[in-house]
């Protein structure tokens, strides 16, 4: 499973943007736009208005200039940025249809004059996490409102990959512009195996997370009992959107238990089964989803 909810980005709006993908066969795929504005601080606030009051919301929202990145909705759910293609819900197409709004405007193409970091690169890792590959299927993008028609239905219903909005089938807009392709990719590179081996996975005991989730709160704020088993379950949590990323610090304090009772009721336990104390079941399946192993 995919990165669902970015760490380092900013939370806008109310996290409720879309819904089920109605094409969850079709290999997953992102679309890149841009807002037709300025860039800066001023501009990101004020286009973050403009999309929640247009219920226009892309999953992201991207600062060339600056590296700030903001996130409206879970990455597996819908957005609303595309027009429909007919009876296609557009926005519904792939396994995933991640969409970026990138603050600037399509006839200055912002890989000229872009700033990537940090952002930029956890922005990309969670595509990846998706299995999204660093290919543009339709080929070219347009470089004027006149030259927006390479929009081949059939390599968007079929193909994973990046796109811009531009060839999108059902659309009338020309952004992202003329964008360097390369570069976007190249500004974050992939991360390799190393000696084309895979990295071991960690292993979490659960008799310590068990321990830490009933005797951590208790302690001063940030007491940790078991920091390492803590701090991999805590990051699943921030990337299933329950936990504040400032609260990953590797101690299962008050926020942590209300973090994992939340996981244990979206796995569909209630009452004394959902009290945020770990169990088998819950955290084998969180594992699975997220890369690490359960011992005990």
């Amino acid at each position: 499973m995919g990165t669902n909810w970015i760490e380092k980005a900013q939370r806008l709006g109310d996290g409720s943007i879309g819904g089920a993908m109605d094409h969850p066969s079709i290999p997953g795929r992102v679309v890149w736009h841009t807002t037709e504005s300025g860039t800066g601080d001023d501009a990101f606030k004020a286009v973050t208005a403009l999309l929640i009051r247009k219920t226009a919301e892309p999953h992201l929202l991207y600062d060339p200039t600056t590296d700030r990145l903001g996130q409206f909705g879970p990455l597996n759910h819908s957005a609303r940025a595309l027009l429909n293609d007919g009876s296609t819900r557009t926005n519904r197409v792939g396994k995933v249809c991640i969409q970026i709004e990138v603050l600037g405007r399509a006839a200055k193409p912002f890989t000229k004059t872009w700033e990537p970091g940090p952002n930029y690169r956890a922005m990309m890792a969670a595509i990846r996490s998706w299995k999204i590959p660093d290919t543009f299927p339709a080929g070219r993008l347009a470089t004027s409102a006149a030259d927006a028609t390479n929009r081949p239905r059939s390599v968007w219903m079929s193909k994973g990959g990046h796109y811009g909005h531009a060839n999108i089938p059902g659309n009338d807009h020309w952004d992202p512009g003329d964008l360097d392709r390369s570069a976007l990719f190249e500004a974050a590179p992939a991360e390799k195996p190393d000696s084309g081996s895979a990295a071991a996975k960690p292993v979490v005991d659960l008799s310590n997370l068990i321990a830490a989730a009933r005797r951590d709160p208790g302690l001063p704020q940030g007491g940790k009992t078991h920091k390492p088993d803590v701090l991999v379950v805590e990051k699943a949590l921030v990337a299933e959107g329950l936990l504040p990323s400032q609260w990953a610090d590797g101690s299962f304090g008050s926020r942590t238990v209300e973090a994992y009772a939340a996981l244990q009721r979206r796995y569909g336990f209630s009452g004394a089964e959902a009290n945020g104390i770990p169990g088998q079941t819950t955290l084998k399946k969180l594992g699975r989803q997220h890369g690490f192993t359960v011992k005990g």
